[in-house]
């Protein structure tokens, strides 16, 4: 319901690399938490397993058993809702029981099965867009899930695909998208990412992610998805669009000025 009403900012590392990167991300959230008490809710979110990696020797992660353990620690030591993805249909209720959502990744969203276990669990679904697929098609994935009963539902941009190697951000879908009733989230590390580009893994442009957060803030959407790590340079998946955990605080505060004005009209 709070995400309904206010801003919100799901962030984290790509992937869990280690239990410790994972609690040094989350500390810092839970002190923003307190710094910017109502005005933003915080998601922390961190994927247990890459299963979409380009290369088959690309890092993928230690897997569900270890990843749930780490961030179930998570949400009892810093009392944050944590998100994370799934892959299969048989992932969904072990994860459903740890996490307070459950997403639904990009190349996936049209998969019936997976979506209907999401659905069943009762959790908050995060459904991101296909990079194929129009705005408006959305509705049918978000129907997948609502027919279970759960309309506890996100809908996330991540960028479409026009071409090799670049992703472009129609920021028309969101009025698209905000007609089918659910709250939309704006993926602004992934739609910078250059899928495949870097020579057997996606490279990107994190330096444009904050431009393109504040123009999603500025047609209204409030809720942020943002990839994030103490080094980037140094990050086992997707560092090139991650952004620097330093600079965070800038950023939410930028999103939440835009949002007021925004209101203010």
């Amino acid at each position: 319901e709070r995400l309904q009403t206010r801003p919100f900012l799901i962030a984290g590392p790509c992937v869990i690399e280690s239990e410790s990167l994972v609690m040094q991300i989350a500390e810092r959230l839970a002190e923003w938490r307190e710094q910017y008490g109502a005005q933003i809710e915080f998601i922390f979110k961190a994927s247990f397993d890459k299963a979409n990696r380009t290369s088959a020797q690309s890092f993928r992660g230690d897997g569900m058993a270890q990843g749930l353990e780490i961030l179930s620690r998570v949400r009892e030591r810093f009392a944050l809702p944590v998100l994370t993805d799934v892959h299969e249909s048989a992932q969904v209720a072990e994860v459903g029981a740890v996490v307070d959502i459950v997403q639904i990744p990009a190349f996936l969203c049209r998969q019936t099965d997976l979506l209907l276990a999401a659905g069943k669990t009762g959790k908050i679904v995060n459904i991101k867009k296909a990079q194929f697929l129009s705005a408006a098609e959305m509705r049918y994935p978000a129907e997948k899930v609502a027919s279970t009963g759960n309309r506890n539902i996100l809908l996330t941009e991540r960028g479409t695909m026009f071409g090799y190697n670049n992703l472009i951000v129609d920021y028309t879908g969101f009025a698209e998208m905000r007609a089918l009733g659910y709250p939309l989230v704006f993926d602004a590390t992934h739609s910078v990412q250059k899928p495949g580009a870097a020579g057997g893994k996606s490279g990107g442009n994190r330096e444009y992610a904050p431009i393109l957060a504040r123009a999603a803030a500025a047609v209204g959407v409030r809720g942020f998805f943002v990839e994030t790590h103490p080094d980037p340079e140094k990050a086992l998946s997707d560092g090139a669009n991650m952004i620097y955990l330093d600079k965070m605080p800038t950023l939410i505060e930028q999103l939440l000025q835009v949002a007021k004005l925004v209101e203010s009209w």
